[in-house]
């Protein structure tokens, strides 16, 4: 008698949907309901390799090819009749599965079904904002495992985007609103569950608790976050959507989808706010991450954002092409490119404005470094 135990739901609408399990021997599953009833469900199973289920995951293969891939053709039938979670019984099937109408419709990926509220129902536990995501790396095929350098990584390109896009939701703000809000750390967000059993879903509570004003500006934040993955679903049009926050901003996000492709996963989130009566989700595929990417890595206009500096001229290297201006804010630094403006002529002491443009570019350990580039000179 062939047994498998389900291991996670992934996908669930008043009763478990689409599920994984395990031999007793370690193969790997998936189960998919056929057949509903108030006492008894019925699944159909086929046994799926590692790489498939995270291609799966990943957003890379649809539901229908990863049943129609198992070896041999062989699946199976089982009933769940026990409480979820115990052994399950397989009936092997001699029909093809191609013969039988329990094949779902193609192109059906798990990022087209709403994952559970896990975020609402932490945030409402610990009385705080909360966000949670997955990935599904190629590590994650051979076991419960991701890198450190790809979980680092993931977390250092989410906070980044954070903090561009909380800076904008301040922005937005009357500025005798602003000054009300304490905004230091306000985009911060803690890790406080690494991983939940049997999953790489993360959880993040903001590192600050809401105060008189709750958490507006990050879940302002959280909303931009939202818009800007929205343009996953069409990239063909995510120029135009990542329009309204071009600059670091959309920078940011460009760069969390490139880290995604080139570490061949997909993102899945949810967040929530501990007052809302439903959580946000959202996230992007492998596939669709590599597209955006490919669309948008030669139109700068998106990633960079101008700065006007005035001040005192006070150092040049013609050599280099690097320049500094004492300005009220501080010293400033920067660089002129190859077919920058001349600094022959200008005088140290004098002052200048200078256009420049700004870009960010983020190191493994997620420093930010971000460069100055001269565009324009204005003697005041």
């Amino acid at each position: 008698m062939n047994t498998v135990t389900p291991i996670e739901t992934l996908m669930y609408y008043d009763r478990v949907e689409v599920f994984t399990a395990q031999d007793p021997i370690g193969g790997s599953y998936i189960g998919m309901i056929v057949d509903e009833d108030n006492e008894v469900d019925t699944y159909l199973v086929t046994g799926v390799s590692p790489e498939q289920l995270r291609m799966f995951r990943s957003g890379a293969l649809d539901l229908k090819t990863l049943l129609l891939e198992a070896k041999g053709g062989e699946w199976y039938l089982t009933r769940a009749n026990n409480e979820w979670g115990e052994p399950l019984v397989l009936e092997h099937q001699t029909i093809p599965l191609t013969a039988t109408d329990f094949l779902p419709d193609e192109g059906l990926v798990l990022d087209d079904v709403a994952i559970d509220d896990l975020a609402l129902q932490q945030a409402r536990e610990r009385g705080n904002v909360v966000f949670e995501f997955s990935a599904e790396p190629p590590e994650t095929a051979r076991g419960h495992r991701i890198r450190l350098t790809t979980m680092t990584g993931l977390l250092n390109h989410l906070q980044t985007f954070l903090k561009f896009s909380y800076r904008k939701a301040l922005n937005d703000l009357p500025p005798t609103v602003r000054r009300l809000i304490d905004t230091s750390d306000g985009h911060l967000l803690d890790v406080v569950v690494p991983a939940m059993p049997g999953s790489y879903r993360v959880v993040l509570e903001a590192a600050k608790q809401p105060d008189m004003f709750g958490s507006g500006e990050l879940v302002r934040a959280l909303e931009m976050l939202d818009v800007v993955f929205a343009s996953a679903d069409n990239p063909d049009v995510a120029e135009g959507s990542l329009s309204e926050y071009q600059g670091h901003l959309a920078g940011s996000y460009i760069r969390l989808l490139r880290f995604l492709s080139d570490h061949e996963t997909g993102l899945r989130y949810g967040w929530a706010d501990p007052e809302f009566s439903g959580g946000r989700h959202g996230g992007v595929s492998m596939v669709a991450a590599r597209e955006i990417v490919e669309t948008l890595s030669d139109i700068t206009h998106l990633t960079t954002e101008t700065v006007t500096l005035v001040g005192d001229f006070d150092r040049v290297n013609l050599p280099t092409g690097q320049w500094g201006l004492s300005t009220d804010e501080g010293r400033k630094v920067g660089k002129i490119r190859e077919d920058g403006p001349s600094l022959s002529g200008l005088i140290t002491g004098r002052r200048y404005c200078f256009e420049c443009i700004e870009e960010i570019e983020i190191d493994a350990t997620g420093r930010e470094k971000h460069t100055l580039y001269l565009q324009d000179i204005e003697q005041m």
